[in-house]
């Protein structure tokens, strides 16, 4: 098996365990022999097996400890060579008596920094580093985007009709978009940490913001709520108490009368110094990546979608666009940007559409500012 076929089968891995593994990231490892795959594995949550450890225990199950011996691992990201919650994973592919490991990337985490790479020599194996580099670096953006900028990578999504418009003039927004594609949106669920709404579309929708195929649960990502008066009352549904991790944006001078009730769901608020009367966006992320978060996606509404645009911090737009139009009294998908040149306005350089259903769906991702098409 070439080191490209081995990596790919690594990240098939590593997207399995996308959003269900944070702080950690989602890595994903092969254990093989020639042409023949002796086990797989992907980070469990924190406390559980990293990648490797998940795919050494399972092939030595399948095909006995011996089969390990002088066998080639693939894994998405450096393994690690210090003791955190588990052992280094190092130690278990020395252990192990593997002969070769194939590394996507180098971890950035100051506690390996390249010492996995460096442990692996020291034992004897062979490391062959940047295999599927680009792609492994996408799979754990997340995870750089934290460690590296000190905020989660965030996806900004869109739902609007073809004249960007997300709501009719009455306020009825469901169902802009078609069912393919609110399937699509319950998937990029599943795989991000979180999913972060403002308080405006809290109340307007009280959107569950959890992970369905059908009527069906499948995951339940972190909620966050940008309300900076605390006025989504406790029992909205983003603050149910099944299990999810629920963090709440607010300013210092959110009433204590509103936090008590929000405090006994069980729910985390997080204040902040107002800057002209909100929560300052640049800090709250940056309190969400020391929280473990390093995915977000981001649902509305257009006055929140239109502050992260403005300040820079949108990563990816998921544009989903459904074949109809509201006219100019329907709500806007983006409050004021305030643009008064167009060589100031955020611009993004599309990477691909798509056709799902009856709508499209546009992914694009930022340009320099100022910069020509």
């Amino acid at each position: 098996m070439n080191p490209e076929t081995a990596m790919r089968a690594a990240l098939a891995q590593a997207r399995r365990a996308s959003g269900r593994c944070f702080p950690n990231p989602a890595v994903g490892a092969v254990v093989f022999r020639g042409d023949r795959i002796l086990g797989r594995g992907f980070t469990q949550p924190p406390g559980g097996p990293h990648a490797e450890l998940v795919a050494l225990e399972r092939a030595a199950r399948r095909h006995g400890a011996r089969a390990l011996r002088g066998a080639t691992v693939a894994v998405t990201l450096e393994p690690c060579c210090h003791f955190g919650r588990t052992p280094p994973c190092t130690d278990a592919l020395r252990a192990a008596g593997v002969a070769r490991v194939l590394v996507g990337h180098l971890d950035p985490h100051p506690l390996v920094a390249g010492g996995g790479v460096r442990a692996l020599h020291r034992a004897g194996i062979e490391v062959q580093l940047g295999v599927l580099e680009a792609a492994c670096r996408v799979q754990h953006r997340g995870f750089l985007s934290r460690i590296l900028r000190g905020r989660p990578f965030v996806t900004l999504k869109l739902a609007a009709s073809l004249d960007g418009r997300i709501a009719t003039a009455r306020g009825e927004s469901r169902w802009i978009t078609g069912a393919a594609a609110r399937a699509v949106v319950h998937r990029l669920r599943a795989q991000t940490d979180a999913v972060l709404v403002g308080s405006g579309t809290a109340l307007a929708d009280d959107p569950a913001l959890t992970a369905r195929r059908g009527a069906r649960v499948v995951q339940r990502p972190a909620r966050v709520v940008v309300d900076s008066r605390l006025r989504v009352p406790p029992r909205a549904k983003l603050f149910a108490r099944d299990g999810a991790q629920r963090l709440v944006l607010c300013t210092m001078d959110a009433p204590a009368t509103r936090r008590r009730p929000i405090e006994a769901t069980g729910a985390q608020l997080l204040p902040f110094r107002a800057r002209r009367g909100k929560v300052p966006l640049r800090s709250a992320l940056e309190r969400l990546a020391a929280e473990g978060l390093g995915t977000l996606l981001v649902e509305g509404g257009g006055g929140l979608a239109a502050a992260l645009l403005a300040e820079g911090l949108v990563d990816e737009v998921l544009w989903f666009t459904a074949p109809k139009l509201l006219g100019g009294d329907a709500h806007p998908a983006l409050a004021a940007l305030a643009v008064a040149r167009l060589d100031d306005a955020p611009a993004f350089a599309i990477s691909r559409v798509r056709r799902i259903g009856a709508d499209l769906l546009i992914e694009a991702h930022p340009r320099a500012r100022g910069a020509r098409s």
